[in-house]
């Protein structure tokens, strides 16, 4: 079975759906033949033991790269597309050239569609839809989606094509557990830095926190001009000294910031999963995040907080997890690897995309 991911790109600042096709790849090369088309970038992450074909994807080359899609579909011949995001037109493109081959076409929204992202920039959404992505949406042949709440959100707008959930997932072998815990004091935010991620709610929850000794890491790629926004308002909030922006973290320096952290917090306004959720849990750390993600498996398993986004509920939490002791701390991160091993494996994940393959190759 050849398979075939489009995805627009899978550059390093490109956030969570680069990090997960960077772990979906390298699990589905050993179950399909598997083949990833992306855009050009200027620093792609290395996905290891994959056929990647890179195109100059420039909206000025639109009738151009019409015709390079619809001959490398022609040459490698996939039994399934599946397009990873939407609003760019080159996925449109990309759908279109390979539903005209006949090809059946598989769609990952990654959270597209939540509400929040539809009321950002509204105007060039409706757009968008206007003129191509309502009918690149009703043409889709099934979805995949990473939550529940996720496929409602696509029933809600009104499309009834087949559907699955399946979850993101990781790579555990990686993870560096936490061998032992402490009160909180070092917390850790991991994720895009971008307006989305709550980081200017957190800085006002904890410029509201009598723990004037909490050290708070933003690790993740950003727009330069926002990390320094972020920067200015620690400063007029007077926690500057507390924050500490430090990038893009890759490999071994990525686990090893879970591990001497303390608390993990993504005070997120819209995430259809967050793989840093599990990927946190994983390491052994409490986590504290938002309704805006699908974790309320934080609060059932008793392994974090799972809010309404305010400051008022998140310095709530906050000072509820700066009360808990040693031995609470670690039943939660405990409780939280037991979460993982058994539903997040990125293993299984790959079992389960396979499987939905499969299924539509014997439906149609």
């Amino acid at each position: 079975m050849r398979i075939l991911h489009f995805i627009s790109s899978v550059d390093k600042t490109s956030g969570g759906t680069t990090a997960y096709m960077q772990l979906l790849s390298a699990e589905l090369t050993s179950l399909v033949d598997l083949v990833v088309v992306t855009g050009l970038s200027p620093n792609p992450v290395c996905l290891e033991n994959v056929i990647v074909q890179f195109f100059d994807i420039s909206l000025s080359r639109w009738y151009r790269l019409e015709v390079e899609f619809k001959e490398f579909l022609e040459v490698n011949q996939p039994d399934i597309i599946h397009i990873n995001g939407i609003w760019e037109p080159q996925c449109w493109l990309f759908q279109k050239v390979a539903q005209g081959l006949d090809i059946k076409v598989v769609l990952s929204p990654h959270g597209m569609l939540e509400p929040y992202i539809l009321q950002r920039h509204p105007l060039k959404k409706k757009l968008a839809l206007a003129l191509y992505q309502h009918r690149a949406l009703r043409r889709i042949d099934y979805f995949h989606t990473t939550a529940q709440s996720e496929l409602d959100q696509v029933r809600k707008l009104g499309y009834t094509q087949p559907a699955v959930v399946i979850a993101n997932g990781i790579e555990t072998a990686d993870v560096l557990p936490k061998t032992e815990w402490k009160a909180v004091q070092n917390i850790l935010f991991l994720s895009r830095v971008h307006p989305k991620k709550g980081i200017d709610l957190l800085i006002e929850a904890v410029a509201q926190l009598a723990a004037n000794a909490l050290h708070i890491t933003i690790a993740g790629e950003g727009d330069a001009a926002y990390v320094e926004e972020l920067k200015q308002l620690a400063i007029r909030r007077k926690v500057a000294h507390q924050f500490h922006f430090v990038g893009g973290v890759y490999g071994r320096m990525k686990w090893e910031l879970y591990q001497q952290s303390d608390l993990f917090v993504l005070p997120t306004y819209s995430e259809n999963f967050g793989i840093v959720v599990p990927e946190a849990l994983y390491t052994g750390l409490p986590v504290l995040t938002t309704t805006g993600t699908p974790w309320q498996e934080l609060e059932t398993e008793k392994c974090g907080w799972w809010i309404e986004l305010n400051v008022a509920n998140l310095t709530r939490a906050l000072n509820e997890a700066l009360q808990l002791n040693v031995l609470e701390l670690k039943g939660m991160g405990m409780r939280g690897r037991q979460l993982v091993g058994k539903k997040y494996e990125i293993n299984e994940v790959a079992k389960e995309m396979v499987k939905m393959y499969d299924e539509i190759i014997q439906i149609y």
